[in-house]
This record gives C-alpha cells, structure tokens and sequence, in this order.
C-alpha cells in the first residue's frame, strides 16, 4: 500500500550489477548465462477464487516463472497497492534464476484480476494466496513437504509485505517471510497515536493510550487515488466497479474511509475493520523464519510497525531478523542491493536449504543505519547480535536536559494554515521542501530546546520525553518532531512527525508522554536538538475548532542509543583468491567502460572556465536548442551582457527568449553552445549561480507566510549568513511598507511582483536576470522601477530585462538584443538603434486639416531622393530619405505641411517592427503582398516563450 508503489524491494539494475561485481559464495552458485538461457518461459494463467460477498465470480491473472526439471521450492511473489504482477517481474525472474518456482499474481481488484479491493481481508486477498498455495501443491515442479503442502516462501513490500505476514500466519504451509515496509497495525498506521502510557522497552516500541490519533489524510487520499486511477479508462476485471466514485474498493471499505475523511476519526466500525486487515491478529501464530525490512524515510508506515511484528515474533520463538532501510515510502534505498540480497539469502537458508530453527540465522539479527555526512551519500550501516530490547536486556538510554520547558500555541480555526513538515514521496523526487520557517509557523508551534550533548550519541529508536498540557478545550492535538540546532540553522534530519491527540479537562493540566518519531539520529558532541510541537501538519486531517494550548514542565529527553559493529569489507568465506583477483579485474573493466561512456556523454556539457570572460557578467555564445518534436526553438544565439549594462531581450512569440533564459539559468541544457557567467560555465546548479539573482516567469511564495518571512525563508535555503542578505535594500525595492509583515496570501498581483523582484535582489548578486519584471504593476509602480534597476547597474552590475512593454525597455534599458524564430536579428546601444541618420521625424501643428497633410505626403513622395513617407499619427511622418535632414524640412514646407518639429529619434518600437519585418519571409506559403497590417498586429503581441 502506498504512494509510489513499490514493488518488493525492487532493485533489478542494481542487483544486475551487483552480482557482475561481487563474487558469490561458494554454496550460493551465480547462474551462468548457459543455465539463464535455458529458464522455462513464464506461464500465464487465470486462476478461479472465492466470490465477491454479492455472489461475483472472481477470477486472478497469475503468472508462474516454472524450473524446466525437478522439483523446485516456490516463492509467492505478491505486489505493492496499486501495482500488478507486472510490477515484480523482474524479481520473479531474479529468483527463478536461483532455482525457484515463482508464482506472482495481479491481487483482487488489481490488473486484469478481478473483484474488488478489500485491503487484505483474510476472506478474500489472504484466502486468494492461499488458493495459489493449493495450485502450487498440484504442480509437478513444486517440491513438496507433505501431501498438500508445497516448500513454500512468501515476499512482499507494503500492500504485499502484510500478505506475506497474514497469510503466514493463518497457513502453516509457508516455510519462509520476507517482509519490507508493511503494517502491523493497519488502525494504527492511518490514526497513529504517539502519546503513550510508558516508555517502550524496546528500540522503537510504543505503548499508545486508548484513544485514536488523528487522522492521516495525504496518504489515505493518496491510496485511494491510486486505485481510482488505475481503472480510469481500463479494461479490467472489475466491471462496473470502475464507473463509481469508489473505483474497485469494496463499498464497504469505501463508505467508512469516507467518512473518515469528512470526520478526521476513525469510527469503530473503521477501526474493527483496519484491525482485522492486519497481520497484528495472527502473529502468534506465524512459525515461519521472518526477515523485516522496514524504513526510516517512511512516514506512511514507521518503524514502530517493524518494532511490534518482531516483538510478536520474539514471544513465540520465531526465527526473525530486522533491518531498518534509509528508504521506504518517502524515498528509495541507498542500500536496495544489499537489501535483496538479504532477503534472497534469508529465503535460500529456510526454505531452499530447510535449515532448521535453531540454526544460526543467516544475516544479522538487527541492522541499521547512521545518516551519510552529505546528501545522497549510502548510510553506513552497523549490526547488533539482538534487536534491542529483545534480547533479555533492557535498551540502553541516555538522558538529555532541556533548556525550554514549555511554550504557548494556539489551534487556528478551520485548522489552517497547517504546519508544512514532511510531503509524503517529496524525498525520492530529491526534493527538501521542509524548512524551520514553514514548519514553525508563529503562535502555532512551541519550541523546546535541549542544552548541548555533553558525549556523542548515535540514537536508535523512539525518544521519549514527557510534559503537562493546558488547553480551553477537551480535544487537543499536537504533533512532535525532532530538529538539529547549529548556530542559526535549524534542520529536519529525518522528515517525521509524531502525532498524538488528547482528551483532557479544559483548564487543568494533563500529565503527557509522547515518543517522538522513531529513527536513526546521529548526535556529536556538542549539538543542541529542538522538540518543536505544533499544533496542525498538513498531511493530516486537522480539527477545524479553535484552541489554546499550553505546555509545562518539559522533563529531559530520554535517548534510546546504541553501538553496533560498523559493516566492513570482510573476506567472502568459500571464495578462492583467484576469483577474487578475476572479479576485481572484471569490476575494474566494467568501471572504466563506464567512466568512458559517462565521459563521451557529458563531455560536451563539462565545458572549462574562460578567464578571459572573468570580468564579464554574461556571455552567451552559439547556443542550439531543439525540442523531441523536431522544434529548432533557439538557433546559434550569442549575445552578451557587460558590466554597468542593463540588457533588453525582446522577441515575438516563439522568438525563443524564454528558452535562453532557461538555459542562461541552468534551468535547461542546450544541445550546443555555451553560457558563462563571470568566466564560468553555467550548468544546473553551478556554484557561480549564487552570483545570479532571478525572477523567471513569476514568484512563487508561500501564501500563510509574511513577506520578509518569505524572503527570510529563501535565504536561509541558500545557506548563506544573515549579514550577506542586504535585507533593507530588498525590502526597500519591494516598497510595501507596513504590508510586509502580512501574509503574501492577502497581496495583490502588483505586490507579489515587487516581492519577487526583492527576492532576486537579496545579496546583490553580480547578475540580475529579470522576466516581465513589471508584469502586474501599476504605471507609477513601473516608472519607480525605472530608476531602481538604472541605480542597480550603475554600482557596477549587470541587469538582463525580458519584457513586452517596448516604450520601458527604451527608458530603462542601455542595450537591446531583439530575436525572432530562435535567432538574434539585431543588438545594440538602444542609442544607435532608435537613432537615424535617413529618417526624419516630422510633428504637425495640432489643428491640421487632412486634406492638408495628404497632399503635403503626396509633395514629398514625388521628392527626388525620398524613398518611404509613413503617417504615424494625425500629426506626425516619418520621411525615410537619401537627402539631408534640412532638405526634407524644406521639401515639407513646400508642400504645404505646418512642420512644428523635427527630430531623428525613432521609437523603439518602430525598430523592432522594422526589423522583425525585414526578418520575416512570407509565412505559410502567403504571397509576399498577403502579410499587410496582419502580420504587423501579431508582431505586436511580442510576449515571448
């Protein structure tokens, strides 16, 4: 279950490799490409199973991955929510490879399945893997441990990894789990609860009291949202059930995650129902050897789940084994090879080679993993002999003092604005959006600081601290997470939350201990941690009631830690030290073929530093840019911007303005040409872009957010000091007066604008690169503008300006570059553009009568020398001539026209049109004299993208 679907533990290309380069034991034979060769062909069938509860029969789409000969164990292969059997094809194959029968399937209401979905009813989902445990016991390629009774295993992840736990758990046919990512709980998972009636005894153990949390709605609305699209426009199994509002869910189900929805609590009929869904009621009646893999980044199912499946397992004997993944839900694994590996390991020691329960287990008991130094960096991983806690002895723990012990929030109504702490999948996207400023919004959150750790500490599990609550309410919500304090940077090192709601008696205080989300935690010496509690997050459904709450005597944190042995590289037993010589030249083989095909395709992209551009702001040379349609959107382009120079882009539509600017910004790469800055190279995210201030196609704030909020939250996303920000300047830019310390939601378009504008300006960067800057200002708005950018450039910067207003970029800009079908067709001083040494500009007296001026036009095309006359207005010609200026006075005067002025100075946007103009061929097949005044209009439009 989940939002993405995760197939079980999916790592395909990563196993592929893996297996390349590292030798496999000498009991563990890899296949050989003979043997791969000689795999029998998936089987595909359509199984019958039990009806729908209105009397339909149901039929499940199964594939089976067979061995050509022998008597093979068998693997039930079940997918995540939302996914097929397609999903997990590639493990089938993966453990078909290893010597197994695999039997995979499309799981009611999924695929080309039918029925509907029940989310693992035991009558249903568990009694269909049943059925396929019956037809693995009939086939001729299944050994067998009985009559009926087929050497089986299960593995699953989420939606899958619960199956493989409940139907363990009712069929003691299955010899082996492999369990990733699931529940133990599913009443829990939706309305978990962290505040708690003792601390836990175990690692990340929680003893919740008797009341519900509160409800969590991203990912209950993520679920059924993927189901629903899973039917849209499909043929499937389903029939109908695809055309009502509830998709393929059971009514049932349906009808009561409704009413969660609009209730934010769980009904008892809910609660009975997500209970009996789970693998909690069973458990004491699982024997077979269970591997758990269970996420840290995984805020739809934490590790507490993993904490009470083991727990269960522990109390009946059960062999069992718990690693805890940097990934989950929220993100993918560093570790996903190991991971599989450790999985088809823990399945070929119990079900393939029948190792007996007391035997040894094949992987460590307990592994987990600290956070990497940098982003992106593997954990480190570390294993204890025993799961802490289960092993006889208590957890170990440690003390930490609070400096805050209480604080004041308040509940707003309608529970919004809401808390933003954790987007559930953001992380797999490679995308941090949790910052302090939108987490702790003011008067909605308290903050409880802890004085500096005294030792280093690695945390592994559930901190724990307790505190009293006052409220003028009976309910009362609040949600915990932890952050790391470094001077004046505040950061989520684990994007969770612990939510708890409780009932107390209004103006008394209630005694609370919460356990905080349960994770790895890598304290040094010396650091200081927030409890920040707040009272709303935006992936739950929040009380819409008003509230005030306060809380007291804030005791220390309780730390539960521990010191695992770091995972090394060790010597592989049964390998002999040709192998491993053969296997290190071939995996040196392989990463030099790499690093050659990675050189070939980046080369053109890792273009060297110019130092003989360092002293300019902007350089764009040869730029090539063609979309997959065939589209030629920006063509051999090369401008540049100098010191001092305020730059204008201008262009008609589909000019290709935008598109440079992109790649000027790194936004988008080119597919030849270079862009640099200051003498580097510009790529997306290159260190000289903090030199670059940008406003690209409009703002984006944060609407609950003030505007110097805003503006405070951007900055300190870029990591730089306070001091450097030149806040004051921006501020005065943006010219808001009292309203910037308002929410951005009640600002005009005019005033998000202006705010933007401050933003691109925070630092002072050396380049300022400006899209429709003055899109949604007001004229005395646009003309205060004017001298802000002027004054910008001349303290030595460099601002680029794409605008559609021609008569501004005359009056602000110093240079102009004008493109048209993705090339430049002019640049310049706008000085030399709008000068011109053969037009004359002629005013007219204001009264003047139009016969008067026609016949006056008609006098000077007769003019030796005169090549265009243009009326402009009523009042004003423009004479093109290859005679002096003072004669084509003359030459007016003559004719009878009253000439009141004279000057050479055309508008910019006569040059524009003029030069567009002499750009364009006929268009679209049209005669040369079929453009006219149409073409012209649209050239008006000059707006580009």
């Amino acid at each position: 279950m989940g939002m993405p679907v995760r197939a079980p533990l999916v790592a395909a290309l990563v196993l592929g490799s893996s297996l390349a380069l590292t030798p496999a034991p000498s009991s563990v034979a890899a296949p050989t490409t003979e043997s791969a060769t000689q795999l029998a062909t998936p089987e595909v069938l359509t199984v019958p199973v039990g009806a729908e509860p209105d009397g339909t029969k149901v039929r499940l789409d199964v594939s089976v991955w067979p061995q050509a000969s022998g008597r093979r164990p068998v693997v039930l292969l079940a997918h995540g929510f939302g996914g097929t059997k397609e999903s997990v094809a590639d493990e089938a194959a993966q453990l078909q490879e290893r010597g197994y029968v695999v039997v995979a399937w499309s799981s009611r209401g999924h695929g080309q399945s039918g029925g509907r979905i029940h989310l693992n009813d035991p009558a249903y989902e568990i009694a269909d893997a049943r059925a396929l445990l019956d037809l693995a016991a009939k086939r001729r390629d299944v050994e067998l441990d009985g009559p009926g009774d087929p050497r089986a295993g299960v593995m699953g992840a989420s939606y899958g990894g619960a199956l493989g736990l409940m139907l363990a758990g009712i069929d003691r046919r299955v010899d082996g789990v492999v369990s990733a990512i699931t529940w133990n709980d599913l009443a829990d998972a939706f309305f978990p609860q962290a505040a708690v009636t003792r601390s836990a005894t175990t690692a990340a153990g929680r003893h919740p009291i008797g009341v519900a949390g509160p409800f969590k709605q991203v990912w209950a609305t993520n679920f059924f949202l993927s189901a629903l699209r899973g039917v849209a426009g499909e043929e499937n199994g389903a029939g109908a059930a695809a055309t009502d509002r509830c998709g393929r869910f059971d009514p049932t189900v349906c009808r009561l995650f409704v009413q969660a929805s609009e209730t934010g609590k769980a009904s008892p009929q809910l609660t009975a129902l997500l209970r009996a869904h789970s693998p909690k009621p069973t458990m004491n009646a699982v024997h077979a050897p269970t591997f758990l893999v269970q996420g840290v980044a995984d805020s739809l199912f934490g590790l507490d789940q993993a904490d009470a499946t083991a727990s269960a397992l522990a109390a009946t004997g059960t062999p069992y084994a718990v690693r805890w993944s940097d990934g989950g839900h929220d993100a993918a694994s560093t570790h996903e090879a190991e991971e599989v590996e450790a999985s088809y390991t823990w399945l070929d020691h119990y079900v393939r080679d029948k190792a007996p329960r007391e035997s040894a287990l094949p992987t460590a008991a307990f592994t987990y993993g600290t956070p990497a130094g940098r982003p992106g960096q593997p954990t480190a991983l570390h294993n204890l002999p025993a799961y802490p806690g289960l092993s006889g002895a208590p957890v170990e723990t440690r003390e930490l003092p609070l400096t805050t012990t209480g604080g004041s929030l308040l509940h707003p109504p309608g529970g919004q604005p809401a808390s933003l702490i954790a987007v559930p999948g953001l992380a797999a996207l490679g995308v941090s959006l949790s910052t302090y400023q939108v987490a702790a919004l003011p008067g909605q959150s308290a903050a409880l600081d802890s004085s500096p750790i005294a030792e280093a500490a690695t945390v592994v599990g559930s901190p724990t601290m307790r505190f009293t609550v006052t409220s003028d309410t009976s309910d009362v919500t609040l949600f915990a997470s932890v952050w790391r304090v470094t001077g004046g940077a505040v950061t989520l090192t684990n994007p969770l939350v612990a939510p708890a709601r409780l009932t107390v008696t209004p103006g008394r205080p209630t005694p609370v201990t919460i356990s905080l989300p349960a994770a790895t935690y890598e304290m040094p010496a010396g650091t200081r941690w927030r409890v920040l509690l707040t009272s709303t997050e935006s992936t739950y459904s929040n009380s819409r009631e008003p509230s005030r709450i306060r809380i007291q005597d804030a005791s220390a944190l309780t730390l539960p830690v521990a010191t695992g042995t770091e995972v090394g590289r060790v010597a592989v037993a049964g390998v002999d030290t040709e192998t491993l010589i053969a296997s290190a030249l071939l995996a040196l083989l392989l990463l030099l073929a790499l690093a050659g095909w990675l050189v070939r395709r980046r080369r053109r992209r890792h273009l060297p530093s110019r130092p003989d551009l360092a002293d300019v702001p902007l350089v764009v040379e040869g730029l090539v840019k063609t979309y997959s349609d065939g589209h030629r959107a920006v063509d051999d382009v090369t401008w540049r911007a100098e010191k001092g120079q305020v730059v204008g882009l201008l262009g008609p539509n589909g000019a290709g303005k935008t598109t440079t600017m992109r790649m000027v910004m790194g936004l988008i790469s080119s597919d030849a040409g270079s862009v640099h800055v200051l003498g580097e190279p510009v790529t997306a995210g290159a260190r000289v872009l903090a030199r670059v201030g940008a406003l690209i196609e409009g703002p984006g704030f944060l609407p609950h957010l003030t505007g110097r909020q805003n503006l405070e939250a951007y900055w300190a996303a870029t990591g730089r000091r306070p001091e450097e920000a030149h806040f004051a300047e921006a501020l005065d830019v943006a010219a808001l007066g009292g309203a910037v310390d308002r929410p951005v939601k009640s600002y005009s378009h005019g005033m998000r604008q202006r705010l933007g504008i401050a933003q691109a300006m925070l630092g002072l960067p050396e380049l300022l690169v400006l899209d429709e800057p003055t899109n949604g200002l007001d004229p005395p708005q646009i003309a205060a503008m004017r001298p802000i950018l002027k004054r910008y450039a001349e303290t030595g910067r460099t601002v680029v300006v794409s605008s559609h207003l021609l008569a501004e970029v005359e009056m602000t800009c110093t240079h102009v570059v004008v493109m048209h079908a993705g090339r430049v067709i002019t640049q310049g001083l706008v000085a030399d553009l709008v000068d011109s040494d053969d037009t004359t500009i002629l005013d007219l007296g204001e009264h003047v009568d139009h016969d008067v001026v026609s016949a006056g036009v008609h006098a000077l095309e007769a003019t030796r020398g005169v090549t265009d006359v243009r009326v402009d207005t009523p009042t004003r010609l423009v004479v093109v001539a290859e005679r002096g200026r003072a004669e084509v006075v003359a030459a007016a005067v003559e004719g009878g026209l009253p000439v009141v002025g004279v000057s050479s100075r055309r508008h910019l946007e006569e040059v524009f049109l003029g030069v567009i103009s002499s750009a364009s061929a006929p268009l679209d097949g049209a005669e040369p004299g079929d453009e006219g005044a149409s073409l012209v209009e649209r050239l008006r439009q000059v707006r580009a993208r």
